[in-house]
C-alpha cells in the first residue's frame, strides 16, 4: 500500500513539474491536429523574428534560429500555460545587445551572450527556488510599459543604420545616443537601393496585415512572405553586389552541446544586467501568460512558470542560444492559430529545426535592410499605446513610473532601466501601504454607532475612533498623525478612548512600538483606553512582544463570531465607566429601564 501511494506521489509530482506530460493524459487526436496546425504556424512567424532578434542582439542570425528550437522546445515543456511561446524576444534582445556592448571581437561577444543566458537561467532558477514568483505580482505593469517605450525608441534608433545603409562610426563604450548620432553624420552617404528595399519592407508588411484583417485571415504568415520575397529581389537583380548587405550564410545545423565559457570576470560585470533581464524576462512571460489564461480560463502556477523560463535560458546557454522569454507575437498566433497544449510549442521547435537544416542555404540572400524594416514595425507594436495612455492617465504613481523607466532605458541603460522601474515600483508602494485610514465615531440618540457627520455633537467624555489600514513600519507617519489628532481632542473631560481595530492587519514591532507609546501617553493623562474588534492574529502579536504584560490593565475586546460586535461591547463598557454624563451624552435620552443599552454599528 505504501508503495503504490509512492508511486502515485512520484506522478503527481512529475506531471506538476512537466505539465506537458499531465496535458497528455486527456490529449485526443483532435488535439494533436490542433497543436500541428498551430505550431507550424508559429514557426513562420518564428524563423524571420529569430534572425532579427539575433540581429539586435549584434549576432549572426543562427543563434536566434537556434534559441527559437532549443528554448521554445524546453520552455513548452515545463510551461504552465498551454499556449505561451517562449523564445528570442525583441525587448530581451535590446537588453542584451545594451548589456554586452562593451565587448569587442564577434567571437568574444557570442560566448559573452550565451555566458549572459547561463546567469539569467541561473537567476531566473534562484528565484524558483525561494519561491520569490510570487512576489511579480507587486512589481508595477507601468515598469514594463516604461520599458518598452524607451526599448522601441532605442530600437528604431538602432536600426536607421541598417535602414539607410549607413557605417557604424563610434565604439562600444560610447552611449547608445551619441554612437547614433554619429552614425547618422558620419556613416557615410545613404544607400538608396538598401533604404528602397527597407521601405518597401515595412510597406509590404503594413499592406498585407491590413489585407489579412480585411479578409479575416488572421493566420498569414505576412512576415514569411515578406523575407521570401526580398530576399528573391535581392538574389534576381544582384543587389548585394550593389551594397545591399545581406545575412550571408547560414550554417545548415542543429545547435549541440556545449558548455559556456565562464570567465569570473564577466560574470561579475554581468551581474547588475543579468539580475536586471532575469526579472524582465519574468515580468513579459508571466504577464503574457496571465493575459492568455484570462481567455482561456485557465489556472496558473507563478512559481512553475518562472521555473519554465529559467530551465529555458539555463539549457538553452548550454546550446549557443541568447538569452529570451515569452513572445507576446508568437502567443498570441499560438492562441489564434487553436493550440490546445504545450506540444504546439514543442511542434513549432521542430519546424524551425527542419527549417534550418533543409532551407538555410537559401537564406544567404535575406537582406539586413529587410530585416530592419520588419524590427521597426515590430518597435512600433511592442509599444501597448492603449494601456500606455490609460496607465498614464490613471494616477501620478503610473505616469512617473513609466515616465522614469522609459527615459532611463534611453538615458542610462536599458538594462539598468528594469531595476530603476522596480525600486521605483516598490518606493511608490511602500507608502500607499502604508496609508492608515482613521475614522471617528458617534453615538446617536437612536442609539445607533456610526462615522462621525459634521452636524454630529461631540461627546467629550468619551471618544470613539477607528484605524484601517496595516500596522508596519510603512505606516509609521500615518499612525503618529492620526495618534497625535487622538490626543488632540482629548481634554479635561475626556474619561474614555474606545480605539476599534477591526481592519488593522499584519502589525509588526515597529507598530505595535508606536500604539504602545501612544496607550502609554492616555494613560499619564488619566485617560482610559479601550481596545476593541482586535483580531486573533494583532493579540497574538501584542502578546508575544510582551505588549499585555507592560500594559497590565489594558481592557481589549476581541473580535467575536457574535451579534453583538466587539464595538458594541466596548462602548457599553466605556460608559460603565463615565461617571457624570454630558449634556449630548445618548445614554442620557435613550430608555434604559433595564439598565440594558442596544446598539448597532
Amino acid at each position: 500500500m505504501s508503495l503504490l501511494n509512492s508511486r502515485k506521489n512520484l506522478s503527481s509530482w512529475i506531471f506538476s513539474v512537466i505539465p506537458a506530460l499531465d496535458s497528455l493524459r486527456h490529449y485526443r487526436f483532435h488535439d494533436l491536429k490542433a497543436d500541428l496546425v498551430a505550431g507550424l504556424t508559429v514557426a513562420t512567424v518564428a524563423v524571420p523574428q529569430a534572425m532579427a532578434y539575433a540581429m539586435v542582439a549584434g549576432l549572426p542570425v543562427e543563434y536566434g534560429l537556434y534559441t527559437a528550437v532549443v528554448m521554445t522546445a524546453v520552455g513548452a515543456i515545463f510551461d504552465s500555460s498551454r499556449q505561451l511561446i517562449n523564445g528570442p524576444t525583441n525587448a530581451i534582445s535590446i537588453a542584451v545587445f545594451s548589456a554586452v556592448a562593451s565587448i569587442t571581437g564577434q567571437e568574444e561577444k557570442i560566448q559573452a551572450t550565451i555566458l549572459f543566458s547561463f546567469m539569467v537561467g541561473s537567476i531566473q532558477l534562484g528565484i524558483t527556488m525561494l519561491r520569490l514568483g510570487d512576489l511579480t505580482r507587486y512589481i508595477s505593469h507601468s515598469v514594463i510599459l516604461g520599458f518598452t517605450t524607451g526599448a522601441g525608441s532605442l530600437l528604431v534608433l538602432d536600426q536607421l543604420k541598417n535602414l539607410f545603409g549607413f557605417k557604424v562610426v563610434g565604439n562600444a563604450h560610447d552611449h547608445v545616443l551619441y554612437r547614433f548620432w554619429r552614425t547618422m553624420t558620419e556613416g557615410g552617404d545613404v544607400q538608396t537601393e538598401t533604404l528602397l528595399l527597407g521601405l518597401a519592407t515595412i510597406a509590404l508588411v503594413l499592406f498585407l496585415r491590413w489585407f489579412k484583417n480585411r479578409i479575416g485571415w488572421k493566420l498569414m504568415p505576412e512576415l514569411l512572405l515578406v523575407v521570401i520575397a526580398t530576399s528573391a529581389l535581392v538574389a534576381w537583380l544582384g543587389l548585394d553586389q550593389q551594397g545591399v548587405k545581406i545575412v550571408g550564410d547560414i550554417p545548415a545545423k542543429l545547435p549541440s552541446f556545449q558548455a559556456p565559457m565562464f570567465n569570473a570576470g564577466l560574470m561579475r560585470d554581468f551581474a547588475t544586467g543579468a539580475l536586471a533581464i532575469a526579472v524582465l524576462g519574468l515580468l513579459e512571460a508571466i504577464s503574457m501568460a496571465k493575459a492568455i489564461a484570462a481567455k482561456s480560463g485557465q489556472n496558473l502556477d507563478l512559481n512553475q512558470q518562472c521555473l519554465s523560463e529559467g530551465l529555458a535560458n539555463f539549457t538553452g546557454s548550454f546550446f549557443q542560444c541568447i538569452p529570451g522569454s515569452g513572445s507576446l507575437t508568437r502567443s498570441a498566433i499560438n492562441q489564434q492559430a487553436g493550440a490546445v497544449s504545450q506540444w504546439s510549442g514543442v511542434v513549432s521547435a521542430g519546424a524551425v529545426a527542419l527549417i534550418m537544416l533543409y532551407f538555410a542555404p537559401y537564406a544567404h540572400y535575406i537582406p539586413k535592410a529587410a530585416l530592419a524594416g520588419i524590427l521597426i514595425v515590430s518597435s512600433y507594436n511592442m509599444v501597448d499605446r492603449q494601456a500606455l495612455v490609460r496607465y498614464y492617465r490613471a494616477t501620478h504613481y503610473d505616469a512617473t513610473i513609466i515616465l522614469i523607466t522609459a527615459i532611463s532605458a534611453v538615458t542610462v541603460s536599458i538594462e539598468f532601466c528594469v531595476l530603476i522601474g522596480v525600486f521605483m515600483s516598490f518606493i511608490l508602494a511602500v507608502p500607499r501601504a502604508g496609508r492608515m485610514l482613521f475614522t471617528e465615531f458617534v453615538v446617536t440618540a437612536e442609539g445607533s454607532i456610526h462615522e462621525r457627520l459634521p452636524e454630529d455633537k461631540i461627546c467629550n467624555r468619551i471618544l470613539i475612533f477607528g484605524l484601517e489600514g496595516e500596522l508596519f513600519f510603512g505606516s509609521t507617519t500615518a499612525l503618529e498623525t492620526h495618534f497625535s489628532h487622538m490626543e488632540s481632542r482629548i481634554d479635561e473631560h475626556t474619561q474614555v478612548l474606545v480605539l476599534r481595530m477591526k481592519r488593522v492587519r499584519n502589525p509588526d514591532a515597529v507598530g505595535i512600538e508606536l500604539l504602545e507609546g501612544f496607550l502609554n501617553r492616555l494613560k499619564q493623562r488619566n485617560v482610559e483606553v479601550v481596545l476593541c474588534g482586535v483580531r486573533t492574529n494583532l493579540h497574538q502579536t501584542m502578546h508575544r512582544i510582551g505588549l499585555l504584560e507592560r500594559l497590565k490593565g489594558l481592557v481589549i475586546f476581541q473580535e467575536q463570531p457574535v451579534r453583538q460586535t466587539s464595538t458594541l461591547l466596548a462602548v457599553r463598557y466605556a460608559y460603565g465607566l463615565v461617571s457624570d454624563p454630558c449634556q449630548n451624552c445618548a445614554r442620557q435620552k435613550l430608555s434604559s429601564g433595564d439598565k440594558l443599552l442596544y446598539f448597532m454599528v
